[in-house]
């Protein structure tokens, strides 16, 4: 089984090359997804700071790849392929790489800061935050938690600075060739 792991900013575009790959026909799991379970077992709304803060709390309990193992448990080992979205610490890195060994492919999306910070403004997903200030506090707990030193571990770093009709195509050609 092949597990390419998307990871970058928020609002890099993450959820657009997973799409991708849910267009090829390839399975996918969401770490967020693991995250938004918890809270919504707590009986807490998703928002950005429930969400940021159950993510934190999680993580000092139980160990900085506990969002790592939870994914892991949704994966169906009769899949040929998997794509990973959202992964955000070296410890979540290294627990795949544990796990699948050759087969886990890190993929980084990078885009500019202004560039992610207008996206998210403009799709107002339920966790993003909805100020220019409220992003960057995000970027700076998600750089806190590791995701800088996980983009410089990526086997493959994509920049998506261009149209989404080149992004997609750039991210179909990626899992197509593995």
């Amino acid at each position: 089984m092949k597990v390419i792991a998307f990871t970058g900013m928020p609002g890099s575009g993450k959820s657009e090359a997973v799409k991708v790959a849910k267009e090829m026909g390839i399975s996918v799991v969401r770490m967020g997804d693991c995250v938004w379970e918890e809270v919504k077992r707590r009986g807490l709304e998703i928002n950005d700071e429930n969400v940021g803060r159950i993510a934190d709390e999680m993580r000092e309990k139980y160990g900085k790849d506990i969002w790592a193992r939870r994914t892991f448990e949704k994966i169906d080992r009769s899949w040929n392929k998997v794509v990973i979205d959202g992964i955000r610490s070296a410890e979540e890195v290294d627990f795949f790489r544990k796990k699948v060994g050759k087969d886990f492919l890190l993929v980084a999306i990078h885009a500019s800061p202004e560039t992610r910070y207008d996206r998210m403004l403009k799709r107002k997903r339920k966790d993003d935050s909805l100020s220019i200030q409220d992003l960057k506090i995000r970027d700076e707990r998600e750089l806190k938690w590791g995701i800088g030193a996980v983009i410089a571990l990526a086997d493959v770093i994509i920049i998506n600075e261009g149209s989404l009709e080149n992004f997609h195509s750039e991210i179909r050609k990626l899992l197509k060739d593995l």
